[in-house]
């Protein structure tokens, strides 16, 4: 408009160079001959940026608030100043204002959020969006800012599925990104140096193409009406090598299945133990197992273990019952591995098994005898042995090619659980402890591992790889599964990418109420 109107104006200022030409005024004409050429060819006298046009393509009320929503988009600022309504975006449907665009393929979409004016509502909330569709109930994920500063990843995994969140620690970041890449969303977060960095949080969403990516705003509250300004939007291409992984510490909420990031590391961890206060997680990282302060959360550094020559662990290594004692299986002396106790405080180790290999799973509730998986004379099987040491006692043998492995306690004592091929491929079974009644405890066509007895002995928590996967490896998308000892039935917890050091060793939180896990994340 501005430009329209410039020319315009040159075009009267030249009619009147002409008509004065005819009475002879030819200084006017000269005048009007300068302004003229300038208003036509010279600089514009307005900045070039006010001819930017909108990423997005349109705006749409989510849901139907109550409260209309808009956007007005400043090209000068580039900014996008976005009003929305809405009465909350949780649960099965959401309610808030979206500005979007149509695409394919792997994205990401960054930008600055700011909110406008304060407000009494800390659920309110600022969001990049991924949304299979413009239906209030919609397959969606998105990076959320709240209005007390939570940040989280939040996702719902199908239409008309419940929301779902991963918490990160950081509190109200000025910058983020959400990314698609392949199946999994993730998110990334600007911390107080303002580099955008992994949060750790991702999803596993298979989104189908054409899909809608966006900003948008929920008040929260049905009568309310939010302001929030975006800026610094950027799309860009996402490229990630799954060959180098990041690794994040998560828990999972059993009765909600809300997910928070714990920790995150760009080397490999694996393997979470609970301590027996609830307060710290046990890790293995690079060999060397760490404790982390849940307490202290992100402010906290990962504190080494003494575990003296042993600098070679894996990731099969738990914690007594009284929470005195440590189990590790280590492979410094001969490269085979055997198992050790000592003080989770770190210091002397004890020598548990002799011979080798051995890999310990499991202590018993009483604390006196340590279940494990070992290599015998050329035959695989679970043993149990004393936590002092002593004889082993074999409890099962199986042929070179099958498997009997992952042996755990129940909280009675009643039942040790371990996976096996035993039935055609690997599912949970169960025995007694001293090796008799075996039973087959799960059924299906995946291909189950790493069984996990909770402390209040009504759940079995286990990975399931998907059936064209044999063994266990890492790097592969899993599911957290969760079998309830008195239905008989089976749920999905989550879908992740992982694998082999996800859950290998006991896991659990001493109330039951959650599970510790790693998860992996390809690196850009």
């Amino acid at each position: 408009m501005i430009i329209f109107l410039r020319r315009l104006l040159a075009t009267v200022l030249s009619c009147a160079f002409l008509v004065s030409r005819t009475r002879g005024q030819w200084f006017i004409s000269l005048v009007g001959s300068v302004v003229w050429v300038g208003l036509v060819f010279g600089a514009p006298s307005v900045r070039a940026d006010e001819t930017k046009q909108s990423i997005f393509a349109g705006e749409t009320g989510i849901g139907a608030p109550k409260q209309a929503g808009g956007v007005v988009y400043d090209p000068v600022a580039d900014t996008y100043t976005v009003t929305g309504g809405g009465a909350n975006m949780w649960f099965k449907s959401d309610s808030f204002h979206f500005v979007w665009k149509k695409i394919e393929g792997d994205t990401a979409l960054s930008a600055d959020i700011a909110f406008v004016g304060q407000s009494p509502e800390p659920h309110r909330k600022a969001v990049l969006m991924i949304r299979q569709s413009l239906d209030a109930d919609s397959m969606y994920a998105d990076a959320a800012v709240h209005g007390d500063g939570l940040t989280s990843l939040q996702f719902r995994e199908s239409a008309g599925d419940v929301t779902h969140e991963i918490q990160t620690t950081v509190r109200a970041p000025r910058r983020m990104r959400l990314e698609k890449s392949g199946d999994y969303v993730y998110l990334s977060i600007a911390g107080a140096a303002g580099v955008v960095e992994p949060s750790g949080c991702s999803v596993r969403l298979p989104f189908k193409g054409p899909f809608y990516i966006g900003i948008g705003v929920c008040a929260h509250q049905a009568d309310a009406v939010e302001k929030v300004v975006f800026s610094n939007l950027q799309f860009s291409s996402p490229t990630r090598d799954v060959a180098a992984v990041r690794s994040v510490i998560e828990t999972i909420t059993i009765a909600s299945g809300d997910r928070r990031r714990v920790y995150h590391s760009e080397q490999r961890v694996a393997a979470p133990n609970w301590s027996h206060d609830g307060a710290t997680l046990f890790f293995n990282e690079g060999g060397k197992i760490f404790r982390f302060s849940l307490a202290a959360g992100s402010a906290a550094e990962p504190e080494l273990v003494d575990t003296g020559f042993a600098n070679k662990c894996t990731d099969s290594h738990g914690l007594s019952p009284d929470g005195k004692l440590l189990a590790i299986t280590d492979r410094s002396k001969t490269q085979q591995s055997r198992i050790y106790v000592l003080s989770t405080a770190g210091g002397m180790l004890k020598e548990i098994t002799a011979r080798a290999p051995s890999e310990f799973h499991g202590w018993s509730p009483d604390g006196q005898t340590l279940v494990f998986s070992a290599g015998r004379e050329g035959k695989l099987g679970i043993f149990s042995i004393p936590a002092t040491g002593g004889s082993e006692t074999r409890l099962t043998t199986v042929a070179v090619d099958g498997f009997d492995e992952g042996p755990e306690y129940s909280s009675d004592g009643q039942w040790i659980y371990f996976y096996s091929d035993r039935s055609g491929h690997s599912q949970i079974w169960r025995m007694r402890p001293d090796g008799t009644a075996p039973e087959q405890v799960t059924s299906d066509a995946n291909n189950n591992r790493f069984p996990h007895p909770s402390p209040d002995g009504k759940w079995i928590a286990f990975l399931a790889y998907s059936p064209a996967v044999r063994g266990a490896p890492a790097d592969r998308e899993v599911s957290l599964s969760l079998f309830s000892v008195s239905t008989g039935e089976t749920k999905m917890l989550a879908k992740i990418f992982g694998g082999d050091g996800t859950i290998n060793s006991p896991s659990w939180s001493p109330d039951s109420l959650k599970l510790a896990y790693v998860r992996y994340q390809p690196k850009q």
